[in-house]
């Protein structure tokens, strides 16, 4: 692991977002919470905070960090459900890992309850968005250089 002991305690955000792609029909079923298995929504929004909580568990080389806040919001697509995650801290590392093991986890449980009614749904552009806190400051996707 990477030595922090020696990073000023700031607050830190980072906002990440997945994507699940499935057919309109499917999508109007999460948002009417009728699927098989049930309501898909708060199901996923409880298994995001957890994977939140649990990063340091699954990825090897994270620090545990006291998580101050972590959200989970679902936004209704044409043709999916796009996800968002926000976990805020005040520590000596970032917490970005556990936005992104947010999404994922949240996105893993809609594939996990569709998958009755769409074999063929699909898990795409999960990213970190933004960032702030610590000594690199404020980053944000919008502001990233054109390659």
């Amino acid at each position: 692991m990477v030595d922090v002991t020696e990073k000023s305690v700031t607050t830190r955000i980072a906002l990440a977002e997945a994507t699940v792609l499935t057919r309109p029909d499917v999508v109007e079923q999460i948002f009417d919470a009728d699927l098989p298995k049930g309501d898909a929504l708060p199901v996923a929004r409880v298994a995001g905070i957890l994977g939140a909580k649990h990063t340091p568990d699954i990825i090897p080389l994270c620090h545990p960090l006291p998580l101050g806040k972590i959200t989970v919001d679902f936004e209704r697509l044409e043709n999916g459900v796009r996800i968002e995650a926000s976990v805020k801290t005040r520590g000596v590392t970032g917490v970005e890992m556990e936005a992104l093991t947010a999404v994922s986890t949240a996105a893993l449980t809609v594939f996990d309850m569709i998958k009755a009614v769409d074999k063929f749904a699909v898990i795409t552009d999960i990213r970190v968005l933004e960032k702030s806190g610590g000594k690199s400051g404020d980053w944000s996707i919008q502001n990233k250089p054109q390659s």
